[in-house]
């Protein structure tokens, strides 16, 4: 068990390592990742990304929820801020939807009226998420995500295989 004796061991030790020192806020690439909250499947990890390579936003799922959509316009807009006055401000990107093979998100649909919550949307709606499916499901928020941002950004879903420790590339980019 990881007890908070053992995490400031660990933060000392990466404290000494100074990797942080003058780290920007802002992401050094461009690339948006959105994924699943499950420990087996932390994107960093899965897709070999290091410190400040990619904004991830990580929830149940790894799912587009209106909520999602919020925390991306806001987190756009923290970009706004902090650009203002560059020569060259980040622009464009590529948004990643990773879900994952044995999501726990399948256990809740013996919870309908706390996943309808979960996607603000009616109960009797909840087959349209195609929660059983990783596949479906990334083709269904890659769908809502190029609804929701402008035309023409790059948007990509991929599936991991918790089985295989390999992702499949389900809806290229610009598909």
């Amino acid at each position: 068990m990881i007890n908070t004796a053992e995490l400031v061991r660990r933060n000392a030790a990466f404290a000494a390592g100074e990797t942080f020192v003058a780290a920007p806020l802002l992401a050094t690439g461009s690339l948006r990742v959105l994924g699943c909250v499950d420990p087996r499947v932390d994107p960093a990890h899965v897709l070999g990304l290091a410190p400040n390579d990619a904004v991830v936003m990580r929830n149940v799922g790894g799912r587009v929820t209106p909520a999602t959509l919020r925390s991306w316009a806001m987190l756009a807009k923290v970009v706004e801020a902090r650009s203002q006055g560059q020569a060259n401000p980040p622009r464009g990107g590529h948004l990643v939807v990773l879900h994952h093979t044995d999501c726990g998100i399948r256990d809740l649909t013996a919870y309908p009226d706390l996943l309808a919550d979960y996607f603000e949307i009616p109960p009797a709606d909840l087959d349209t998420k195609s929660i059983m499916d990783p596949y479906a499901s990334v083709r269904i928020d890659v769908e809502a995500i190029r609804k929701a941002l402008p035309p023409g950004f790059p948007v990509s879903g991929l599936v991991y295989d918790v089985s295989t420790g390999l992702i499949e590339v389900v809806v290229p980019t610009g598909s």
